[in-house]
């Protein structure tokens, strides 16, 4: 029987099968934000633990930038208290951070796709349940809790239960003012809030073929409302197009890439006019 995506990512990243049957995953790439690793840096610290490897380990401060005014300290105690840790952790650690003044800050599951983070065959980890967005490139990926994140820093490991895949093919051509969006809505509707439990959904079908990368995203997005573990949608000729020529893509030739950001021009502290809190790209996000 021919293999999915999923069995083959889980294949190459299977460190070895645990005694409770859970299988110990290498994870790729783990990205991580202010909200759910405070508590996480906080168990390696106090079990004498370092990030064991930060090079895999990309961070960025996601939900609690203000809207108004940036300046440092944030008027708002918490989110100042939230990102001074996280920029202390990255520093203690060695991991990059993507902080405000980097032009790279912004939804953790947005900026991985623009810089060529994600890439198809990965295995990805962060501490939010929207991570199944990266599935829209072939990559296998994972919301996971403070413990788990810990988990992963320690060790570049996560412990998780083998998953089945249901296949969800979406045929013919979308009408008049229906939008990927409303696919997924539909797919839970039909399946039920509960009907991925202990599933990946394979998206495919050649309504899915035709969609562009910050569609698949959408419906990738929304995996965990229906209950399933990850989302994702095999790599094609439009995946590769979008990530041809992003910091982080693959080149061709043997010379590996380091982990360095591009700099961009810097952006002063927004005062004043309302804008959008997480600074957001044109791709889209279902929170």
């Amino acid at each position: 029987m021919p293999s999915t995506l999923l069995q083959k990512v889980w294949d190459l990243h299977t460190v070895r099968k645990l005694p409770n049957g859970q299988t110990q995953l290498f994870i790729g790439l783990h990205l991580i934000h202010e909200v759910t690793t405070p508590q996480a840096f906080d168990m390696l610290t106090a079990r004498g633990l370092r990030v064991a490897m930060p090079e895999r380990t990309v961070a960025t401060v996601d939900h609690i930038v203000p809207t108004l005014d940036q300046r440092r300290p944030f008027i708002d105690v918490m989110a100042e208290d939230m990102l001074s840790a996280l920029e202390r952790n990255c520093r203690e650690h060695g991991i990059k951070l993507l902080g405000i003044d980097s032009g790279h800050q912004g939804i953790v599951h947005v900026i991985g796709p623009e810089l060529g983070l994600t890439q198809p065959g990965m295995t990805i980890a962060c501490g939010d349940s929207h991570t199944s967005t990266h599935g829209a490139f072939g990559a296998v990926a994972f919301g996971i809790g403070t413990s788990q994140v810990r988990d992963v820093l320690a060790s570049q490991c996560l412990a998780i239960e083998p998953l089945k895949v249901r296949r969800i093919s979406v045929n013919g051509r979308l009408g008049r003012g229906v939008y990927a969006k409303d696919v997924i809505l539909d797919i839970i509707r039909r399946l039920g809030v509960k009907g991925g439990a202990g599933y990946a959904y394979e998206y495919a079908g050649d309504a899915v073929e035709r969609m562009s990368m910050d569609e698949r995203m959408t419906i990738c997005n929304m995996s965990i409302e229906g209950g399933a573990r990850a989302g994702y949608v095999n790599p094609d000729q439009t995946t590769f197009d979008y990530l041809r020529g992003r910091p982080f893509a693959p080149l061709a030739g043997p010379a590996p890439r380091r982990l360095r950001i591009p700099p961009r021009p810097h952006r002063p502290a927004r005062r004043g006019k309302p804008t959008l809190a997480r600074q957001a790209s044109s791709l889209p996000r279902s929170c």
